[in-house]
């Protein structure tokens, strides 16, 4: 295996092909704590040149190979497996913003650029990349990609499915796809880049998209909203919409335990309304014109929900200060729930008109079988998007919980099937959820999806182990 090594550090350097156990450690292990694995090395490559030569260096040395961005993700999808086998390809020294077209409305970006710094170069030509993530400052567009991402503006803006143009891709022998078209339509067969969007890294590594941008918001209008229940947050928004149309570009629920644990581990975090309720929404209005009025908007429309029974409180920010204190209490939640332990943690979707029933049948459930069970629930409501994670209060009854999750997560997991959902909504599959889809798709579909993988992939040398069960 040292030529191997010689191989790859003849490639893109020996600086840039960590070997030593302290060096690659950061690489080896998720954002949760939850995976570790081992590798034969990390290499970092700067260019989509050196990166094919790396894949194809690696391919004819039959060597998995397992693409890691920013290593936020929270299902292990970036963390090789245990066997040692690995290549770790880390992404972050492509880091170039190639071209910005402003009357296209595109930025072309290298997929180790962190979310932050594209949403920064749109933002200095007057324009917004919509994408909106508590790990932005750290996460990488090529992770965001893979993932197809969802974050705060799926309401408005769409997740990263919608938000890309063109991709440029290494595949799994080597060769470079160049698939960077800045064009809205393009009717020339079948639409490849889907192909990994969302996949993972298990078909090909992503070196560079163009992205969609949209005009700058120079009016925003933010709330915090204390609502009775979940069925009256969805009539809420249902209320905004017709008055407000597209200007509603996030509406996020928050349950009572949610909002606490922030307010208990966030020292920053302060309690939005003099009374606690048990459901709470935070919505925001934004708009390209100044002018136009969105603090009016949003104080008569909530004035007809709170008429009609839908809101009991509310709190409307006054300046962008207070704005970014509301948003604290939602983009810390989960940085509050590492900070309190561990917890067993589902990313479901169900139709928003079915968001009440999940909660409602799910808790139902739960309470009946486990007693004291801490339900927090929070998430992006406007899109039927909820993160759903469950644990006990007290340290020494956790453990014994957690070590049930399996049973757990086939009774969160079931609800959401009866109800037309998914169990992945915006995190990806990874090795989390790898084998939970026997269950929840069907034959056909896992055959089309080994078949893609064959097709692309025929050694199996990407990202081995997500994605796809493995077994059966």
């Amino acid at each position: 295996m040292a030529s191997l090594i010689e191989l790859l550090q003849g490639i893109v350097g020996a600086p840039n092909v960590l070997t030593a156990a302290a060096d690659m450690a950061p690489s080896l292990a998720d954002w949760r704590g939850r995976y570790h694995g081992t590798a034969q090395a990390v290499v970092r490559p700067a260019t989509t040149a050196e990166l094919a030569a790396v894949v194809a260096t690696c391919a004819h040395a039959g060597v998995p190979m397992v693409p890691q961005g920013g290593n936020t993700g929270l299902c292990g999808g970036a963390t090789p497996l245990a066997d040692g086998r690995a290549v770790v390809i880390g992404m972050g020294r492509m880091n170039r913003v190639r071209a910005l077209d402003v009357d296209n409305g595109t930025i072309c970006v290298e997929a180790g650029c962190t979310l932050a710094s594209v949403q920064g170069a749109a933002a200095a030509e007057d324009l917004l990349f919509p994408l909106s993530l508590a790990s932005e400052g750290s996460c990488q567009i090529g992770g965001n990609l893979s993932t197809n991402a969802g974050g705060v503006q799926v309401l408005r803006y769409g997740n990263m499915r919608e938000l890309v143009l063109g991709l440029e891709v290494v595949l799994p022998d080597g060769r470079i796809w160049d698939g960077l078209r800045g064009l809205r339509k393009d009717n020339t067969g079948y639409d490849l880049k889907h192909l990994f969007v969302g996949a993972e890294g298990t078909l090909g590594i992503i070196t560079a998209a163009v992205l969609k941008l949209f005009p700058l918001p120079r009016a925003r209008a933010t709330a915090w909203v204390g609502v009775p229940d979940p069925r009256a947050a969805v009539h809420l928004l249902r209320l905004m919409r017709d008055a407000c149309g597209e200007r509603v570009s996030a509406f996020e629920i928050v349950g009572r335990s949610a909002l606490e644990l922030v307010l208990a581990h966030i020292p920053r975090a302060r309690a939005p309304l003099a009374r606690g309720h048990d459901w709470g929404v935070l919505l925001e209005l934004t708009d390209p014109q100044l002018d136009s009025g969105l603090a009016t908007k949003l104080e008569q429309a909530l004035a007809v929900a709170m008429a009609r029974g839908l809101v009991l409180d509310a709190v409307l920010a006054t300046s962008e200060a207070q704005a970014a204190e509301l948003w604290v209490l939602r983009e810390q939640i989960s940085e509050a729930q590492r900070l309190e332990g561990v917890s067993i943690k589902h990313d479901i979707s169900v139709p928003v008109s079915r968001i009440p029933e999940f909660l409602e049948r799910t808790k139902a459930v739960l309470e009946a079988r486990y007693a004291g069970v801490r339900i927090v629930a929070f998430g992006h409501i406007g899109d039927g998007n909820l993160h759903y994670n469950l644990s006990q209060p007290l340290v020494e009854a956790n453990a014994a919980f957690i070590a049930r999750t399996a049973e757990i997560n086939r009774i969160v997991h079931d609800e959401v099937a009866a109800l037309g959902g998914s169990i992945s909504a915006e995190h990806g599959l990874g090795q989390l959820k790898r084998d939970e889809i026997l269950r929840y798709k069907s034959e056909v579909e896992l055959d089309m999806m080994r078949a893609v993988k064959r097709a692309l992939d025929p050694l199996g040398l990407m990202n081995p182990g997500k994605v796809l069960p493995l077994r059966a």
